[in-house]
Parts: structure tokens; sequence; C-alpha cells
């Protein structure tokens, strides 16, 4: 599959490029951010970022990941993504810049990337996770018809220990339409 551009009302959601790596560093170098990334790399540097980055399109390619960057007005504001692609399922995922917090964009963008790994990928479901004292991003998932499934012990490589992550999982015939935001 060819990569893709996805628009929603207020964000264009398009695949990454290195060129973005200096966005990423920036936005992930907060550590309110970071420390809710399970496997980011912490610190950080810009060699990884662009690893990370340049790897985007050999995942593309394969099928086995679908990474978007979250951009409004062209400047890079978070990451929406389904990765770990096998057997009819991916895991969801997302991040965004403290700056766009609580605005709704992750549920904006979290929507046109589960349409797009149901709709255009094929998918059958999704399976997501996030920290236990993350509880906006459980909000998130569940505005996204999530279901939580339970609690499990992951290494954060961030935080430097295992955390309690709290997992959801969305089958394809469970997906209802969000209500229409205004802008």
């Amino acid at each position: 599959m060819d990569p893709a551009t996805l628009t929603t009302k207020r964000l264009v959601l398009r695949p990454f490029v290195v060129a973005d790596a200096a966005s990423v560093v920036e936005i992930k170098s907060n550590w309110n951010v970071i420390r809710m990334l399970r496997m980011a790399p912490h610190p950080l540097t810009m060699a990884d970022e662009r690893t990370w980055l340049a790897s985007h399109a050999g995942e593309w390619r394969a099928g086995t990941a679908y990474r978007f960057a979250v951009t409004i007005a062209g400047s890079v504001i978070g990451c929406a993504d389904v990765d770990d692609i096998a057997e009819g399922s991916g895991s969801f995922g997302y991040w965004f810049g403290e700056p766009w917090w609580s605005q709704g964009y992750a549920t904006e963008a979290g929507e046109a990337v589960m349409r797009f790994a149901f709709d255009q990928v094929s998918l059958a479901g999704l399976t997501s996770g996030r920290a236990a004292d993350n509880p906006a991003s459980g909000r998130v998932l569940e505005k996204l018809g999530f279901k939580r499934t339970g609690e499990i012990s992951v290494w954060s490589k961030p935080r430097g220990c295992s955390i309690r992550q709290v997992t959801y999982a969305l089958r394809r015939d469970q997906v209802v339409p969000l209500p229409e935001r205004s802008a």
C-alpha cells in the first residue's frame, strides 16, 4: 500500500519523514510526554529519532506499521499510529506535544487512524494500552470505542522501571461513529 495522507476537520495526518526529527525531539524532550511512551529511548538523541523515522517507510511497505505525523498548518504536533500488525490485528497508539493536550486532537487523529486501519488495511481488531497514571489517555481510548481488557506490568524505557499498563481492545464491528465536533 502506498503511503496515505488523512485529513480531518482540523488536522492533516501524513507519513513521517526524516526531516521531522527536530520537531519530534522537541516534543519528546518534554518529560511529561516521554514518560508516557513505554518504548521511547531516554534520554533522546537526534540520531535515535532520525533512525526511528527512517524505519517507517520499510514498515509501511511491509505492512507491519503505519505511523502518521499529526500536523496543524504544516507543523508536527504529534503522532498517531498502528504497529505490531500481524494476523489481522494491530496496536494503536498516539502521543502529542503538551501544548496540544486537552483540545480533542488525540481523539480526532485517533478516529482517522482507526478508520484507516479498519477500512484501508482491513484489520479486524486493534489493541492499545496506557500507563495507569495517565487517565486522560484512557478517556481518549474510551471515546474512540475501546473497551478496557485488564492491567499488566510492562517495562518503561524512559522511566527505567516496570509500570502498570491498562490494556484495551476494539474490534472493527464495535466501531461507532463519533459525534461531529465543532471547530
